[in-house]
């Protein structure tokens, strides 16, 4: 199930320093993004805001079009519920894009993202996503759309008509659509029977692991989807919580948190796949980097800052909510 509710656009108002590298004409609240040249493998860029008196997090990770997880990940001194006036906010607008084949729906589920590359061959649609839990964990594998529903009906399963029995929530058989519905108004039907990327009635679920195997948008992200992916299209889920690519020809590392922490190994696999010489990588820092699993693209090259100083230099950057 797929779900999206944050939403906005303000510019990026100021040039990341060449460690952080972004393209200024990026707006921070940008879902779609122009395939990059050869020599880099990340799209988006960071930003830092600072927090009003009463904003929750969960709000401007929704205004910045972030899932709930990667934005407590990238601030992990922040209030999780309420930062509080001027708390300084990373925004983990930069991604590395995930390995392999870039066609079709690419599901990240490590990183709680999917990527879209539309037909034309020049551009990328990324949006947070929240998936499934526990024993109801999303599959990997290969699939593809069979079919599109908009104000689809949701026939409730019999295993999630058990398990809410027995917390005392009993279901009906089947639930029309209206607010009361968990897939939203748009859903995009898989060959894998019982899966979905649909949206969702409670968009603050949107970046977890809480659903029973669907992929949730934003209401949102949904709406600006749909109309987007033709039936047929191939939708690729994958488990990376290590990803490596280049900015500007060097080295970055993007590492996501995982119930095991990410090794050297890992690392070293993920720069390989990436076509990255070992010579060209600080082990030291990239150690650091994947220790700290803050899920953002962070310098691993020879005499790179440390991550602490690459973060130090991110801009700060003007916002508000509409």
């Amino acid at each position: 199930m797929i779900h999206k509710v944050w939403g906005g656009l303000i510019p990026i108002l100021a040039l990341l320093l060449a460690s952080c590298a972004v393209d200024p004409s990026y707006p921070l609240l940008a879902s779609r993004f122009p395939l990059p040249p050869a020599g880099t493998d990340v799209v988006g860029g960071l930003a830092v805001v600072r927090a009003h008196a009463r904003d929750l997090l969960a709000d401007v990770a929704r205004h910045f079009d972030l899932g709930h997880d990667e934005i407590l990940d990238a601030n992990p001194t922040v209030n999780p519920s309420l930062p509080g006036e001027g708390a300084r906010i990373l925004l983990p607008t930069q991604h590395i894009l995930p390995p392999g084949q870039r066609q079709g729906i690419v599901v990240n589920l490590a990183s709680l993202r999917l990527y879209y590359y539309p037909a034309d061959g020049r551009t990328v649609i990324t949006h947070p996503v929240g998936i499934g839990r526990g024993s109801w964990a999303t599959p990997e594998g290969s699939a593809w759309i069979v079919g599109k529903d908009i104000d689809p009906v949701w026939h409730v399963p019999v295993s999630i008509r058990i398990e809410s029995a027995r917390l005392g929530a009993a279901l009906p058989a089947s639930v029309s659509a209206g607010p009361d519905n968990p897939l939203g108004q748009y859903a995009l039907r898989l060959n894998l029977p019982g899966y979905l990327i649909h949206g969702t009635n409670r968009p603050y679920g949107v970046g977890m692991r809480v659903s029973h195997g669907c992929v949730n948008l934003y209401p949102e992200d949904i709406s600006a989807l749909f109309p987007e992916v033709p039936i047929k299209t191939r939708v690729l889920i994958l488990n990376r919580p290590v990803l490596v690519g280049r900015i500007a020809g060097r080295p970055y590392l993007e590492v996501h948190s995982s119930e095991e922490a990410a090794t050297v190994a890992q690392v070293r696999q993920a720069a390989q796949e990436a076509g990255i010489d070992p010579v060209e990588v600080d082990w030291d820092i990239a150690s650091h980097v994947a220790q700290a699993a803050i899920g953002v693209p962070l310098p691993i090259y020879r005499n790179a800052p440390t991550h602490e100083s690459a973060l130090a230099a991110v801009p700060v950057v003007e916002w508000s909510v509409r």
